[in-house]
């Protein structure tokens, strides 16, 4: 192990010629337009939930694209790849990851800012939509164009993982007006107890050294969690439009960037989003298709 370890690390040099690649000018690309992203937004700072996630996206992703080219230009990629991941599909993985996240926030930021009597948010959101097709083309160009392999994050079952959890966090993002209301905060605990949970999971399955670590079968618990889940989200999808929707139908003045009934709506919707989610991951799991691994 030490000298696998050694031979991998003496391949490790410096290598700026990486960043004249297709792929390099890809991320210097991404880096880039997210940055100017964030600061044309910072500069007409807000409060909402909303704008924090996309600030927060414009910030994240680049950051991971940093990370990413500066270990690709020492080609410490070999060194992870013989130790712990696949480095791959771990960056087909994050640029996918980074594409639902910018999409999702050039929806969010052009639905609440862009108007005809608001030429800035055009311009922001004209610059979150040119972020979102670069790591899209990264996606296309891993996929389609190098045909990379995928062995969790970049294949079905990883995805679906990460998709649960961007879901959740649309939903962490949307809550609002649920503090009175014990049944309402009981659907938020159902939302928060499998959010960590998804994340370890996609953890674990990418540094597969970790799966040694543990003295139970993860896929056996993983199968038993989306029971769990399903059961979980299956209360909340009843309980959420009941005691928020019932003599409660949407304002007449419901303002486009603040509306509490609009916010609880989408928790509404993005819970149904996520049974389905849960409920496909579990089918496909109890049948072994798909990859979905059943123990």
């Amino acid at each position: 192990m030490t000298d696998c370890m050694k031979g991998t690390m003496s391949k490790a040099v410096f290598t700026p010629s990486s960043l004249l690649s297709f792929r390099g000018a890809l991320h210097l690309s991404q880096i880039i337009l997210s940055l100017v992203t964030f600061l044309l937004a910072a500069f007409r700072g807000e409060s909402l939930s909303y704008w924090n996630y996309a600030m927060f996206t414009w910030s994240f992703c680049p950051i991971m694209t940093l990370i990413i080219t500066i270990i690709e230009m020492f080609k410490l990629d070999l060194v992870f790849n013989g130790i712990c991941l696949d480095w791959p599909d771990f960056t087909t993985g994050m640029a996918m990851s980074s594409t639902l996240m910018t999409i999702s926030a050039a929806i969010m930021y052009g639905n609440f800012y862009a108007c005809l009597d608001c030429p800035y948010g055009w311009v922001v959101t004209v610059f979150a939509i040119l972020c979102s097709v670069v790591y899209t083309l990264e996606v296309v160009k891993d996929k389609f164009l190098d045909k990379k392999k995928a062995t969790y994050l970049a294949a079905l079952p990883g995805f679906w993982k990460v998709l649960e959890a961007f879901v959740s966090c649309m939903i962490f993002v949307s809550l609002s007006g649920y503090s009175n209301n014990l049944a309402l905060v009981l659907c938020v605990i159902a939302y928060a107890i499998p959010f960590p949970v998804v994340l370890l999971i996609i953890v674990i399955n990418i540094l597969k050294k970790l799966r040694t670590c543990f003295p139970f079968n993860l896929d056996r618990f993983g199968f038993i969690f989306l029971i769990v889940c399903v059961v979980l989200y299956i209360f909340a999808a009843i309980m959420w439009p009941i005691f928020t929707f019932i003599k409660n139908s949407r304002p007449i003045d419901c303002p486009r960037r603040f509306c509490i009934w609009a916010e609880q709506f989408m928790v509404a919707f993005m819970t149904y989003v996520n049974l389905i989610l849960f409920s496909v991951d579990l089918i496909f799991t109890l049948l072994g298709i798909c990859g979905f691994k059943r123990t």
